[in-house]
């Protein structure tokens, strides 16, 4: 019988992306000017106040309210009717030194047996039902977003927007779990007053479904675009009105959308977040490593659907399991010597992922909306400075554990 399957997305805008980005962006700074730092910085924003927390060890010196009010203002946080300013909210540091005790599990005479900054599991995950092998919803919701805030910023064809949104889309599968149509899709964006509330509700839904559907739809091959029916239930700010919005509605933390960014609630999760964490915390370097991982294991043509998982002990090298879960098989191996086989040719130790996926560079802010998996491998050039005027340009690797640059090889080693 056909099932229903369900993912949402939120906005650069959204108060936890706000927060996020913010942790990102401050890693990413310590990282430009020193690579070795141990950074764990955590982000709460309300109306007109960011806090900072968090633990860092590090050689660089940050102005760490300008990197904050940067961010800000860049999301579009820039008038004072948002109640939320870049130029004007409070920013306050409770940022200290990383623990000793963690930094001796971690890091070690020889630099290859650097030993995991914290315990826990985590999961990768790829599927084929997209050409970025991320799970349908989540890849469309995601889409709506990023689409939204492109016009947000073009302020031509819509020109009411404001920061914060949220998508949710419902995929109607088949039996054998191959996408049929969409059901449902719900958006809900923040907006400036209107005049009168009277066309307020109809000229917003009448927008989303004729000037940013079509731009997301245009995005997807056709075997995609053909789920777009007529039949699709809106739910278009379906509360009526959503004016209040940003850290002036909610309060936002860093690590509260974690679905988010990984598969939507496909696959498994963990628990650990990923923003604001440097890659000795394996929380996130371990994600990013089992989803390079399960990637290149589908694009190769293992199986329909990969679910990595890999666990560690604070301050030890290697893992203490690694475990695979496949779906339609196309090779004649169980999971369990799929995971002998993986184990043989990724390297997981947390030094060999860092340096396999070039970890150690500032690379981070980008992967903090829009969700870390499922994008696009690209080099750009980024540029820093310091509070002492220290200015820096750096060529990084974004979203390196995108790359497909382990198919050969899996392909000989399945034969396939």
């Amino acid at each position: 019988m056909p099932y229903l399957f369900t993912s949402e997305s939120v906005s650069e805008g959204h108060p936890d992306k706000i927060a996020d980005q913010i942790s990102d962006a401050l890693l990413d700074y310590f990282l430009a000017f020193d690579p070795d730092s141990k950074v764990a910085c955590e982000t709460l924003v309300t109306t007109g106040q960011v806090f900072l927390a968090g633990e860092v060890k590090s050689e660089a010196y940050i102005d760490l309210q300008k990197v904050a009010r940067e961010v800000i203002n860049n999301i579009g946080y820039t008038k004072t009717e948002y109640h939320f300013s870049g130029d004007s909210c409070g920013v306050l540091s409770a940022i200290h030194e990383q623990s000793g005790d963690i930094n001796q599990g971690v890091d070690k005479a020889d630099k290859e047996a650097q030993g995991a900054g914290d315990q826990g599991m985590m999961f990768g995950y790829a599927t084929n039902e997209t050409e970025n092998y991320m799970p349908l919803a989540l890849d469309i919701s995601h889409k709506i977003l990023r689409v939204l805030a492109d016009l947000r910023r073009e302020n031509k064809e819509i020109t009411y927007l404001r920061p914060d949104a949220k998508a949710q889309i419902t995929i109607e599968y088949s039996d054998d779990n191959v996408p049929q149509r969409i059901d449902t899709i719900v958006v809900s964006t923040q907006h400036d007053e209107f005049d009168t509330d009277a066309n307020m509700a109809d000229k917003i839904e009448q927008d989303i479904k004729t000037i940013l559907i079509p731009r997301v739809k245009a995005l997807f091959p056709q075997s995609i675009q053909a789920l777009f029916n007529e039949d699709i239930t809106y739910h278009i700010n379906p509360t009526g009105k959503f004016v209040i919005g940003g850290p002036h509605g909610d309060a936002g933390l860093t690590g509260r959308k974690i679905i988010v960014d990984t598969y939507g609630g496909k696959g498994a999760h963990g628990g650990g977040a990923f923003s604001g964490k440097d890659p000795s915390k394996v929380d996130r370097s371990a994600a990013y490593a089992a989803r390079h991982i399960a990637k290149n294991m589908v694009a190769a043509g293992i199986a329909d659907q990969i679910l990595v998982q890999v666990s560690y002990a604070i301050g030890i090298d290697k893992p203490t399991s690694i475990f695979v879960e496949t779906q339609n098989k196309h090779i004649n191996k169980s999971d369990g010597e799929i995971a002998q086989i993986i184990s043989k040719i990724f390297d997981m130790r947390p030094a060999a992922i860092e340096k396999r996926l070039k970890l150690r560079h500032p690379i981070y802010l980008e992967t903090a909306s829009y969700g870390h998996m499922g994008r696009t491998p690209r080099t750009v050039t980024k540029h820093f400075d310091t509070m002492f005027s220290d200015k820096k340009s750096v060529d990084v690797e974004l979203f390196t554990w995108e790359k497909l640059d382990f198919v050969d090889r899996l392909q000989k080693e399945f034969e396939l």
